[in-house]
């Protein structure tokens, strides 16, 4: 077997805490929902009621961490702090989902499980600005595609072994949901150990003497008149259109199950069509991230909106099960692009060295903005006491999003380039002494320019004449023209 360089080590040690963290993900997307139906059941709650609570504690979670993403991770740009932060949150994390299994009340439940969630998602905003520190920018759209693809595919392992013990034993809910909880957790914790041994922050700021003091001066400054953050503009347009169509994709993530369940879906179709999500979107998103080499990254951000849009139109008129399948499918196909993507384009518009800040940011315009959703789609649903007129404002976050986002990568495209450009000539630079001393030319002009990099003599070669210039005993003699055949 091969053995891994260290920087593909490296990538693929980021990688597998996506496997790990995924697996809570997909957990409290299906089997958590109908659990806590079934302890707000046991409390006297009604089934419309405990989806809406459920939808309003997303949202707490969502803003919560738009409070403090943005502040953690502008302390973690500090050099050698992103680690041990990220390493906190991720062990807290996994910490409150072993002890969701614990025999509570709902509304207690219902406090763990933001608590919990609130961890997780804090996790994210420092794994996601890693991604600078742990691959190039021409491997981030690859890095980050094949992040979210395994993390599909590896969460499906510890979901089998759930649904088996929940759906396929005896035990009633209070046995094995505690010990799905517990695989789960072990599983998280176990893909997150190598992340942790292996990352190394190479992009940061140096420290200071006034570490919490400069903290808080640099957020708050970051794009004021005075930031020297190139490319404002471009950052703060896609910063707005990522939190209206992203806003939408962890709606959808967030209130399916709870969606399904109220429609009056059994539980099986449900946790088998969200699986089927999760095989669907392993492919797919790697495939998205192939795509990028021959595809602009902000193009195939877009098919995936447009996509998103028809699939909450889609939900709007949704009352059969094969609906809910098709639905499923639609929704593997796009979610692994339109995330990995997102995350890689969004790397590659900023300085790296700030990343943990600007991350921390984006998730206030992604998760934060996610309350948004969530809290409408729970109002909708409670006010009007219908789930499918709840997807109506998702539909309306996709539309915005689109508009926005052209004009943001209109922006980006000019800032793209010379970075493209930047990136080549530091590459050439490095180069050994005798082959970088022609001048780089810009990039759209490197095919045409391939033959004048080359050297024009090898160093102890001889030189090689044209043939008339060659003496006449070396010269090879050259054949006679046959004369045409006489045709009288």
């Amino acid at each position: 077997m091969k053995k891994l360089s260290p920087a593909r080590k490296l990538e693929w040690s980021w990688i597998l805490y996506d496997v790990g963290n995924s697996a809570f993900t997909l957990l409290i997307s299906t089997i958590m929902p109908i659990y806590f139906n079934y302890l707000a059941g046991q409390g006297g709650v009604d089934e419309t009621t405990a989806t809406a609570y459920w939808g309003y504690a997303a949202s707490i979670v969502t803003l919560c961490v738009a409070l403090l993403g943005p502040t953690l991770g502008t302390f973690s740009d500090f050099s050698g702090y992103k680690r041990p932060i990220f390493f906190f949150f991720a062990v807290a994390g996994v910490i409150g989902c072993a002890a969701l299994g614990i025999p509570m009340p709902w509304l207690v439940f219902l406090i763990v499980f933001i608590l919990t969630k609130i961890f997780y998602s804090a996790s994210l905003v420092f794994y996601d600005a890693m991604l600078v520190d742990v691959t190039t920018a021409g491997r981030a759209d690859d890095v980050s595609s094949k992040g979210y693809a395994f993390g599909y595919i590896g969460s499906c392992i510890p979901f089998l072994i759930s649904i088996a013990v929940v759906l396929l034993t005896d035990l009633p809910y209070s046995a094995s949901i505690p010990i799905a909880l517990a695989i789960n957790a072990l599983w998280w914790l176990g893909f997150t150990l190598p992340l942790v041994k292996n990352y190394r922050q190479t992009h940061f700021v140096p420290r200071t003497a006034h570490a919490v003091r400069d903290n808080f001066k640099r957020l708050f400054s970051v794009f004021s008149k005075k930031s020297e953050i190139p490319n404002k503009k471009g950052i703060i347009l896609f910063l707005i259109a990522f939190f209206l169509y992203i806003d939408g994709v962890y709606t959808i993530i967030d209130m399916a199950t709870s969606f399904g369940t109220a429609l009056g879906f059994d539980t099986t179709n449900l946790l088998l069509a969200l699986l089927l999500t999760q095989v669907i979107a392993f492919p797919a998103a790697i495939v998205f991230g192939k795509l990028t080499k021959k595809v602009r990254n902000d193009v195939l951000i877009l098919v995936c909106i447009v996509a998103y849009t028809g699939v909450g139109l889609f939900a709007v008129f949704m009352t059969q099960v094969w609906q809910f399948w098709l639905l499923a499918c639609a929704v593997g196909l796009f979610q692994g692009g339109v995330q990995a993507l997102s995350r890689s384009y969004f790397a590659k518009i900023i300085p790296a060295d700030q990343s943990g800040c600007l991350f921390g940011i984006l998730d206030i315009f992604g998760k934060g903005a996610a309350f948004l959703g969530t809290l409408v789609v729970g109002a909708v649903t409670q006010a009007t006491n219908s789930v499918n007129l709840g997807a109506i404002p998702i539909v309306c976050l996709f539309a915005a999003g689109i508009a926005v986002f052209i004009l943001a990568a209109k922006v980006n495209r000019p800032y793209l380039a010379a970075q493209e450009q930047a990136a080549a000539q530091a590459e050439y630079d490095a180069l050994p002494d005798g082959l970088n001393e022609v001048e780089l030319p810009p990039a759209a002009e490197l095919k045409e320019a391939e033959t004048d990099l080359l050297p024009e003599k090898t160093a102890g070669a001889e030189e090689i004449l044209p043939a008339e210039e060659l003496p006449s005993d070396e010269r090879e003699p050259v054949p006679a023209r046959p004369e045409p055949p006489d045709e009288s």
